[in-house]
């Protein structure tokens, strides 16, 4: 087994733990590359099909090729898509930046659907090399009710032994990639063939007299941003990735505001 042959065995591994653990479990769909890498895990892992839902939590803010991106895969991928109207930017945190209360409707938006759905585990695509807080993180991480995470309430995980089982009122979240790295989601999305919103290659951008721009990671509008780069296919990105000191995270505006700000939404529940 080589290294993406490994990582997907894991990733199987926890997919199956989850589906056998958890009672009702769903899976967040952003249309980013993580997630569109987690369906197709899934499929691997369940035989072709994705056996729980899919959660959009939709701010209406996403770009145009993400909604067509959505639009177009849930109908070939035959997924159970939920996709739910967020809160309106009224009901958070005023004391937060701009940038992040628009992500903290997606945390209102997904505690809702769990409320409604009575979901107790959800599946969500991060990894530990996309920001510092996310490094914290566990594969089967406890919640409370509320969906608050405790970054000092923490179980072990050593040698691929996870803790499934939790008391009665726990809320579960599982990360199946949380220790791929943004380099190996694009060596497995060209070993595999696994399509991806085209924002993510680099094309003219009229805005900078026509320079060469991309995506890096894919949020909303007005809050995420393209970054340089002359990368317009899978083997260029995975080149410049070799290569690149940007953070992966360097077009959203949220992750250049208060230092705080991000571990306050991961405490509250943001994905």
């Amino acid at each position: 087994m080589d290294h993406l042959d490994k990582l997907e065995a894991q990733s199987i591994f926890i997919f199956r733990e989850a589906f056998n653990k958890i009672d009702k479990l769903a899976m967040l769909w952003s249309f980013g590359k993580d997630s569109n890498v987690m369906i197709h895990l899934a499929r691997k892992a369940f035989f072709g099909n994705v056996p729980f839902p899919l959660i959009h939590c939709d701010t209406e803010l996403e770009m145009d090729e993400v909604y067509e991106f959505r639009n177009q895969y849930a109908r070939e991928w035959k997924v159970n898509l939920i996709s739910e109207i967020c809160p309106p930017l009224e009901s958070t945190d005023p004391t937060l930046p701009p940038a992040a209360r628009v992500a903290a409707r997606k945390t209102g938006g997904l505690k809702q659907v769990i409320e409604k759905h009575h979901f107790t585990g959800i599946i969500a695509g991060i990894r530990r090399d996309e920001e510092g807080t996310r490094a914290k993180e566990r594969v089967f991480s406890p919640r409370d009710t509320e969906g608050a995470w405790d970054v000092k309430d923490q179980p072990p995980e050593f040698w691929d032994q996870f803790l499934t089982d939790f008391k009665p009122g726990i809320h579960v979240r599982v990360h199946p990639l949380l220790h791929w790295t943004e380099l190996d989601i694009w060596l497995y999305i060209k070993r595999e063939g696994i399509p991806q919103v085209p924002l993510y290659y680099a094309r003219p951008n009229p805005e900078k007299n026509n320079e060469m721009y991309r995506f890096r990671s894919l949020g909303e509008k007005g809050i995420t941003f393209p970054v340089k780069s002359s990368a317009s296919n899978i083997d260029e990105i995975i080149a410049e990735l070799k290569v690149t000191k940007v953070p992966e995270r360097a077009g959203r505006a949220m992750d250049n505001e208060t230092e705080d700000a991000f571990e306050r939404l991961r405490a509250d529940g943001y994905m």
